[in-house]
Parts: C-alpha cells; sequence; structure tokens
C-alpha cells in the first residue's frame, strides 16, 4: 500500500532511469545505516518457509523467486534487494571494461501495457568495480549470481576473452555465473546464440571455469540466458548446444523485440520489452527446453510474472527457480510477499508438500 500510494506515483513522474539510479542509491545507502537492513526485512521480507525453499547448483535458494538481471547493474545494493524478500539475484551485466550503454533516453514505461522497453546497452563500471562491490559485502543472506556480457567494442570472434575475463575476476565473488548472450541491445550479441559461435563460446566459458574452479578450489555453476525471440529449429539447437556444453543451466528468457498486442505510445521505441506481455512466450520456451532436456537441465524462468499464478505457471511448465523485475517497478516490494503466500496456497490447492514438486508438473 505504501508503494501504492506513495512511491510508485512519485517515482512515476520522474524519467525512468532517474527513477532507477534513486532506488539503488536509497537501497544502498539505507543498507549502510545501522538497523537499516532489519527494518526493511521487518517491512518486505518473507518468512523462512521450508516448502519453498530449493537446493539448486549446489546452493540452498530460500525462496523460489529471485531478481533478474538489469536493476543493480554494479552490485551496490545487494544488502538492501536481499532484505525485501528475493530468493537469490542476478548482478550486471557487466563487461570487463567500464562502459557508458547507449545514448538516452534509453528506458521506457509502457503503464498500459505493464511493460518496459530498455536499450540500454550494457552501462556498467567494468568487473573491477563490481569486484569491489561484491568484496565489501560482509555476509550474504541469498545466492548472487554474476551475469556477464562482453563489451560492445568487441567482435563476435573475440567475444571469449571478454567473457573469460569476467569469469576471472568475479570467480571468487559470485555464486554462479550467467552467460548473457542474449540481449538485443549490444549489437550482434544475439549472433552468439546460432551456429558454432556458441560452441566455441561455451567451450571457453567452461575451460575458464574449471580453470578457476582448480585455483580455488571451489566449483562454481554457469548457466546461459536465451532469447525469446527464436524459431523452433533454432531453439533445438540451442538447447542441443547448451546442454551438450556441460553447463548446469539456462535461463529463459531475456527480452523480446515483438511488440505485439501492445497499446502504448512507447511500442515504438528500440530496444528489449519486458513485462507482462512476455509472459506467455517465455513460459513455452521454458516449457519446450524441459521437453527437449527431458527435465535434466534446471531452467530459471523469467517474463512477465507479477502475480504467484504466473509463478507457478513457469514452474509447472519447468521451471525450478523463477526470476522478476518488471514487475518490482509496478507493483513495488510488497510483491515478494504477495507471490511467497500465493505459492504455498497453489501447493496446499494441489496437494503438493514441496515446490520441487510441481517443477515440470505439466507435462506428467
Amino acid at each position: 500500500m505504501l508503494y501504492r500510494h506513495l512511491g510508485k506515483p512519485l517515482f512515476f513522474k520522474l524519467d525512468p532511469e532517474t527513477a532507477h539510479h534513486l532506488v539503488i542509491n536509497g537501497l544502498h545507502k539505507a543498507s549502510k545505516i545501522p538497523g537499516g537492513t532489519s527494518l526493511m526485512r521487518g517491512m518486505y521480507g518473507i518468512p523462512d518457509s521450508p516448502e519453498l525453499s530449493t537446493d539448486l547448483f549446489g546452493l540452498r535458494f530460500p525462496s523460489p523467486v529471485g531478481l533478474a538481471a538489469g536493476l543493480d547493474k554494479n552490485g551496490e545494493a545487494v544488502d538492501g534487494f536481499s532484505a525485501i524478500g528475493f530468493g537469490f539475484m542476478e548482478v550486471g551485466t557487466v563487461t570487463p571494461k567500464a562502459q557508458p550503454g547507449n545514448d538516452s533516453p534509453r528506458l521506457f514505461r509502457l503503464p498500459s501495457d505493464e511493460a518496459l522497453i530498455n536499450r540500454m546497452g550494457f552501462n556498467n563500471l567494468g568487473a573491477e568495480e563490481m569486484a569491489k562491490s561484491l568484496g565489501s559485502l560482509k555476509s550474504r543472506h541469498i545466492p548472487i549470481a554474476v551475469n556477464i556480457g562482453k563489451n560492445k567494442v568487441t567482435p563476435n570472434e573475440e567475444a571469449h576473452h571478454d567473457y573469460e575475463k569476467c569469469i576471472s575476476v568475479l570467480y571468487p565473488y559470485a555464486d554462479f555465473f550467467v552467460v548473457n548472450i542474449s540481449s538485443p541491445n549490444t549489437p550482434d550479441l544475439r549472433n552468439l546464440q546460432h551456429g558454432s559461435e556458441l560452441a566455441v563460446l561455451l567451450d571457453a566459458v567452461m575451460k575458464e571455469m574449471s580453470k578457476q574452479a582448480a585455483l580455488s578450489g571451489s566449483s562454481k555453476s554457469v548457466l546461459v540466458k536465451i532469447a525469446p525471440d527464436v524459431n523452433d529449429a533454432e531453439l533445438e539447437y540451442m538447447i542441443d548446444t547448451i546442454q551438450n556444453s556441460g553447463v548446469s543451466g539456462l535461463i529463459a528468457t531475456n527480452t523480446t523485440l515483438s511488440r505485439e498486442g501492445l497499446s502504448h505510445s512507447n511500442a515504438k521505441e528500440m530496444g528489449g520489452l519486458s513485462g507482462k506481455p512476455l509472459r506467455e512466450r517465455s513460459t513455452e520456451i521454458i516449457s519446450r527446453v524441459y521437453r527437449q532436456t527431458s527435465g535434466r537441465l534446471p531452467i530459471i524462468g523469467s517474463g512477465g510474472i507479477f502475480t504467484a499464478d504466473d509463478a507457478y505457471e513457469k514452474i509447472r511448465a519447468g521451471a525450478s527457480l523463477v526470476e522478476i523485475y518488471t514487475a518490482l517497478i509496478y507493483e513495488g516490494p510488497e510483491i515478494n510477499r504477495k507471490i511467497h503466500r500465493g505459492l504455498k496456497e497453489l501447493l496446499r490447492r494441489d496437494g503438493l508438500s514441496h515446490i520441487s514438486e510441481a517443477v515440470g508438473a505439466d507435462h506428467r
């Protein structure tokens, strides 16, 4: 209620990117105030619910609902997001070198469609600065995934060097990694999803992960984030290549270039669309991945989740975990409690004792 009647009207009067920075800076500063995270946890945190906790990738996720990449690009507000009910979060996308991203304006709201369009272009402070941010954390309450990408000026044939660099710099600070080859806002990046380029990239990534595991004595998982804008043949090839590479799972999906069914005037803007219009397509991709892999490749579902029913739909389609982003902008931090409460009710309705029993249930 506080966000709906006070926070959202204020934020929605501001330029979207200005509001974005206010949220990140606010959460960062609030977490530095004595008692700040405890206050946020009391207002927006979720109770420990064994039926919703998930063990995956060698990690414990207290809730299956996480924060997608793109909001905390530099890992500056991890403590704050950890306190408002997320079960895990992605930071990034981070690139080896700092880069400003695309020209502003580059973030647009579509309120009538409950959607966002962004063409940020991997704006971030670089891997070294993220390492400092994550290294300064005194404790971790939830798993942190580092989402990695290539710099805009790096040609595709050399892209693997950028991913290797991010892994080598950030390996000590990530609980797991996400390889982003599906953002529509870096020229030619999505081409890395197709043909032999994907196999070559993932081979280099896995070799670097093995190298860092040997140096540190600690193995960590890496996932691949895929786009929704692929045809059936491309998707089948991607899934086969990803499964054969030895990575631990994938995230379905990134933002879409589709504008089907939109009513808001900002639909004309270039960039990736997120929010409710993406819900059905991302769920369809999840279902196809689950079927093709017979449920052996863990999936994190992302795209259009606003309610517990939306999250449960993706879980039943095959997702072991889910992520939100746009819903947080429209619904505020109360959303985690709503989804958490709703998921428990849905499990009781279906006579299930644990969320893992619902994963892929639509295929049985």
